[in-house]
């Protein structure tokens, strides 16, 4: 029974290197996140408007959500057809209160009319809020 009498064996070493790797690997994400490595990464806000086309008009109403209290203002831009030029510039309206309307007149054609609004934030943030064609 000599093969009893042995105690060298390979499994041990091998769960030792496997320990150290898993806890370089685990150190390295730790301190990819404590130093900020995955930061950098900006939230998406939450808030809408909608634009329905009504007769000769385009009424964009402000519909709110979560993030409405951080909006200081939004930018209404319409382009008719194809065309890439804008048919009115950009209008910049304060405020955010749900149910607020605002209309365009004389916009409604048998093009679509690509209508996008941008909302700006108190952090100095823009995000496009919509971007439809009526």
């Amino acid at each position: 029974m000599e093969f009893l009498k042995r105690k060298d064996a390979v499994s041990p070493v091998i769960g030792v290197i496997l320990m150290v790797a898993i806890t370089v690997i685990l150190a390295a994400v730790i301190a990819a996140f404590v130093f900020g490595m995955a930061s950098g990464v900006q939230k998406s806000k939450s808030v809408a408007a909608t634009a329905v086309a009504s007769g000769n008009n385009i009424i964009i109403t402000w519909e709110g959500g979560p993030d409405n209290a951080y909006v200081s203002g939004y930018n209404i831009s319409v382009t008719r057809g194809n065309d890439s030029v804008s048919m009115v510039p950009p209008t910049v309206i304060t405020g955010n209160v749900v149910g607020n309307a605002t209309v365009l007149t004389g916009w409604n054609s048998p093009q679509s009319d690509h209508v996008v609004v941008t909302g700006s934030f108190t952090d100095g943030t823009q995000q496009v809020l919509l971007d439809t064609y009526v």
